[in-house]
């Protein structure tokens, strides 16, 4: 990281530590839910949904896609921090739908010009991969029936919500 980044981290570290008020909250959210989102700059999930400090677990990786990672998280979410519901929260202009699997690992083997297994998980189509993340999560052997999951698409040019699961 070059030394004026992480300067300026934590600089803003430093003025934030100064006012910071949430050192009382419990791990469990206050919410009793899980947002699985995509890692995009664009999602501000506290401004997106409403939600403060320790309303809710919020979960990112590229694409909003619930992987085995999401998965163990939102497992864990449930059974010892007491969430009972996920919310997926896809996106419109999502880089892992502007690029396939292939393009993304031809890139980056180009860029490295080392074997990149093509394994991104890209999609074509932002509601379906949604509706998908939401099945798996559905369909999860280790969360209960009572478990619940929705999903939606957020739209980065208008800021709404679509409900599509």
């Amino acid at each position: 990281m070059p030394i004026n980044v992480l300067h300026d981290l934590l600089d803003a570290n430093e003025h934030y530590s100064e006012t910071f008020a949430w050192g009382e909250l419990t791990r469990e959210p206050r919410r009793g839910y899980a947002v699985v989102t995509c890692m995009d700059a664009r999602i501000v999930p506290t401004q997106m949904l409403g939600i403060a400090y320790g309303d809710a677990n919020v979960l990112r990786n590229a694409g909003a896609v619930v992987t085995e990672d999401i998965l163990r998280s939102l497992i864990v979410s449930h059974h010892l921090l007491g969430t009972n519901q996920a919310l997926v929260v896809g996106h419109t202009d999502c880089g892992l739908q502007a690029f396939s699997d292939q393009q993304i690992a031809d890139r980056i083997e180009a860029e490295l010009g080392v074997s990149v297994p093509t394994r991104f998980l890209a999609f074509e189509d932002v509601d379906a991969s949604v509706v998908g993340s939401v099945t798996r999560i559905r369909g999860c052997e280790l969360l209960p029936r009572t478990y619940s999951a929705s999903g939606f698409v957020y739209d980065v040019r208008t800021g709404r919500l679509r409900q599509v699961a």
